[in-house]
């Protein structure tokens, strides 16, 4: 991991009493605003993109200086993805970086010579990276710690979170797009099916294998293999009929020349993935069950929690599986723009900010929990609106003078270098590894991109030294073609021109 030795000292300009977050002047006469950059302003004219739809701002990050640009930084826009700030610098400070979700597992019943005469309880705490392995992991421990076969159900407890009501097509009407995955306290691989390609050529055929394995879910295992030269529209050529919950099947092939290809794809039936994937994981790792995989009622979790089951006080067996730290999570959502990630940081936030074991985390929790944090923390700009934390969004906004205060105060924090560490290197990797090659290493900015918005904000290293804080957001039909100028605007921010 690319380490910045310059934001090591960020924590120790607090000490010199800087006010935290920048504020514009709101009644006092202002000097006149200097103009756009030539080179921002040319690119935005290639684009088509007008200076109204756009607010660009480039900041001393310890706030000693005047900005350096400031263009209608105080008019609050859609920052597609760049919403995924606020979120991660939220959790980072109200939870801490070592924090961790728990899944556990729980008997109710009575267990011997390998029978367990009862129910296994499976917890969801809202892991937002329980992938393939770390379930089957969790599942083998299960078995070695003595259930060999389950005479009962897999009953599961998803509670934590409230269940989403949102239908995964409803924001762009591509429900089987991993990233519109919705939230889920036991969320199982981001309830997404990884289909694996494997040319034989002795068969004659393209051998399919997918993960995880789902119960009750028959797919293809070949498909015709095309001796052609090319490979293009692989997954065009492959007719993948994907909308049926218990059978994908291909009507089509798949060229020789594209080698092994990897198709991660969301499952038709989004609420029964989790039963799925556990069942089909125990039953492949030799397990028996004679009943079910089924969500707990709402009867069953109040007899379970009256019983001290659920706690585990008065479980026979209890296991638990801690999710990976909160900082490595949040490098996860900030690199590669993980919404149904970004969200579950968000409802963990509500869910923090109640009391009680028992506590759920809900949209309307995450955003009042979002709205107190912002106020201690930003109390002279105005709070984002925030819909659920991972900025998929047609109505969250913010204004470029608002987030970079908030960035001013993160780089101040106990948590600087986790959230630094966090965002996309100009040129190097995640969703900056092929923009602003021209300062290379020295900016580290998050993106954002919806139809008709385009975004980047974060920190950049300048030529003298002096550390910056960037923000550029454009609303506008050609926002995809506006994204040249903000590349622009970050290598003028660095080389200073």
């Amino acid at each position: 991991m690319l380490r910045l030795p310059l934001f090591c000292r960020l924590a120790a300009v607090a000490a010199l009493g800087l006010a935290p977050g920048w504020a514009p002047a709101q009644k006092a006469p202002r000097a006149p605003k200097p103009a756009l950059p030539p080179v921002v302003a040319k690119a935005l004219v290639r684009a088509q993109v007008p200076v109204d739809a756009v607010t660009l701002l480039v900041m001393d990050a310890s706030g000693k200086q005047p900005p350096r640009l400031d263009h209608r930084s105080t008019v609050p826009m859609n920052p597609a993805s760049v919403m995924k700030l606020v979120t991660t610098y939220a959790a980072l400070d109200v939870l801490g970086p070592d924090y961790t979700w728990n899944t556990r597992v729980l008997m109710d019943g009575s267990l011997s010579d390998g029978l367990l005469n009862g129910n296994l309880v499976v917890r969801g705490g809202g892991d937002p990276k329980m992938v393939v392995e770390r379930l089957q992991a969790l599942l083998a421990q299960v078995q070695a710690s003595g259930v060999k076969v389950i005479r009962g159900d897999i009953v599961l407890d998803r509670s934590a979170f409230q269940a989403a009501t949102a239908d995964a097509g409803e924001f762009d009407g591509e429900p089987l797009r991993p990233y519109n995955a919705q939230p889920d306290a036991l969320l199982i691989n981001f309830k997404s099916l990884v289909l694996r390609f494997t040319p034989d050529l002795a068969s004659g055929r393209a051998l399919v294998h997918t993960e995880p394995p789902m119960a009750g879910l028959m797919i293809d295992d070949s498909v015709p293999l095309a001796r052609v030269s090319r490979c293009g529209d692989w997954r065009g050529e492959l007719q993948a009929s994907l909308d049926n919950p218990n059978r994908i099947q291909f009507a089509g092939s798949y060229s020789m020349a594209c080698g092994e290809r990897v198709w991660p794809t969301a499952y038709a039936e989004p609420a029964t993935f989790a039963a799925r994937a556990i069942e089909g994981s125990w039953r492949a790792l030799g397990g028996l069950l004679t009943g079910r995989v089924r969500d707990a009622t709402a009867a069953e979790l109040v007899t379970l929690r009256a019983r001290g089951t659920l706690s585990g006080e008065k479980a026979p067996l209890r296991l638990d599986a801690p999710s990976l730290p909160l900082r490595e999570i949040v490098r996860d959502v900030n690199k590669f723009s993980n919404n149904v990630m970004a969200q579950h940081l968000f409802l963990t936030l509500g869910r923090h900010a109640q009391p009680g074991e028992h506590a759920q985390g809900s949209p309307e929790a995450g955003r009042s929990a979002l709205a107190a944090w912002w106020k201690k923390t930003v109390p002279r700009l105005p709070a984002p609106e925030m819909d659920n934390g991972s900025g998929l969004s047609r109505t969250g906004r913010i204004s470029a003078a608002s987030l970079a205060a908030m960035l001013q105060g993160a780089a101040q924090s106990r948590v600087a270098q986790d959230f630094v560490d966090s965002l996309p290197v100009a040129g190097v990797d995640a969703t900056m590894r092929a923009r602003a090659k021209a300062v290379t290493g020295q900016a580290f900015m998050k993106t954002g991109s919806l139809r008709d918005v385009a975004a980047v904000a974060g920190y950049a290293n300048g030529a003298s030294g002096a550390r910056y804080i960037i923000v550029g957001i454009i609303n506008h039909p050609n926002a995809g073609a506006g994204r040249p100028a903000l590349d622009a605007l970050i290598q003028w921010a660095v080389q200073e021109r």
